[in-house]
């Protein structure tokens, strides 16, 4: 479980001071207002690595946004073990926003998990209808806040932002990042510019429904796609690099060559895996059949209506073998679907899961029953 590696700089003591008593807080999270019943509406959640000279310039913009927007927000920083005294100088902004209307947790990651796990710990202990992540190396805007939220309330339920205008690099991070984003779109089928843009609005029901693993924070909006949300995009601010150097490279793209044969199958054989493998194994059947075909064409030197003049026995070609490679190829492949049908049968039964989404119930009142 991700709780168990998780450290929180306070906790709100579940005596109120008065004799009564409350129920304690998750251990994942720390209220900088103790007193406040009501939750917020607006969760932050910003990923903190090495990021020591960011986060006062990025707090204080946070808190000036915040300070003329009319709803009840969090700001949540996740240090994923930092080792520059990000965590320390966290610790000392939530002590700070003890008085502040506006609730500073912090959380610290026993090791180093990367930016997925920081942003599903962020998730996890947000409070809000509404969940913004940010990137912590300030380079997202805090005053596009407002506007994706705004844009979620007209119906969405996400709004990704677009980094149009980057302030990167132009070999190692636009390039990059532009064929990664083209191709998780057309694999995918969601047509977004940048999935890699960490600002984006979410509704927090239809997040926490999912779970996050590996790197899977760039593709969030793609498995809420899956389950029927509505996901829109919106032109945001994106500004250069002021401090510390960037966590990401040119090598990221060949990470996300790998992670699109797993979105191709989750975003379309999750719940159905026997489909992907069967046509896996048509494909080896197909290729078995051609196979034969050139065998016997050769066999009988069937060429010659062609005009070649070319004859040739079985053992005299690398077609049997490759005919009985494609015959272990196809069983494999219908095997693995049987497995995999068994395990995501597993999976549902025993986890009480469910391969699909409720979005609204509406029901009749109860009629009054009339005696007589």
């Amino acid at each position: 479980m991700l709780d168990s590696s998780i450290d929180v700089a306070a906790r709100v003591s579940p005596d109120d001071g008065a004799g009564g008593h409350r129920p304690p807080h998750k251990n994942t999270s720390m209220t900088s207002d103790a007193g406040v019943s009501a939750p917020p509406f607006l969760s932050i959640v910003i990923p903190i690595y090495n990021e020591i000279e960011s986060i006062p310039v990025l707090h204080r913009e946070v808190m000036a946004m915040l300070s003329s927007y009319d709803r009840r927000s969090e700001i949540i920083y996740v240090d994923d073990f930092s080792s520059d005294g990000s965590w320390q100088h966290l610790i000392g902004l939530v002590n700070d926003g003890l008085s502040s209307s506006v609730a500073v947790k912090a959380i610290r990651l026993r090791r180093n998990y990367g930016q997925t796990a920081a942003m599903a710990a962020g998730f996890a202990a947000a409070a809000g209808e509404v969940i913004v992540p940010m990137d912590g190396d300030g380079q997202n805007n805090p005053s596009d806040v407002p506007r994706l939220v705004a844009r979620l309330e007209e119906g969405f339920d996400v709004v990704s932002g677009w980094r149009k205008n980057r302030r990167d690099k132009a070999v190692s991070r636009k390039l990059p990042s532009r064929i990664a984003n083209r191709l998780i779109a057309r694999v995918s089928g969601v047509m977004l510019n940048d999935y890699g843009c960490t600002l984006k609005a979410y509704r927090a029901d239809l997040l926490k429904e999912l779970r996050l693993y590996g790197e899977m924070h760039r593709f969030i909006p793609l498995y809420l796609a899956r389950i029927g949300a509505r996901v829109t995009e919106m032109v945001v601010d994106h500004r250069a690099r002021q401090f510390g150097a960037s966590k990401y490279g040119s090598r990221r793209i060949f990470k996300v060559f790998l992670d699109l044969f797993l979105i191709r199958f989750m975003s379309r054989y999750s719940s159905r895996p026997l489909h992907f493998f069967g046509k896996t194994a048509l494909g080896f059947l197909g290729g078995l059949a051609l196979t034969v075909s050139l065998m016997v064409v050769f066999k009988y030197g069937l060429l010659r209506f062609v005009g070649i003049d070319y004859q040739a026995s079985f053992v005299e070609t690398p077609l049997p073998a490759l005919a009985g490679t494609l015959v272990v190829g196809a069983t494999l492949s219908i095997f693995c679907g049987i497995i995999a049908e068994l395990l995501v049968r597993i999976l549902y039964e025993s986890q009480g899961q469910v391969p699909y989404s409720v979005g609204t119930v509406v029901s009749e009142p109860p009629r009054a029953t009339v005696q007589r």
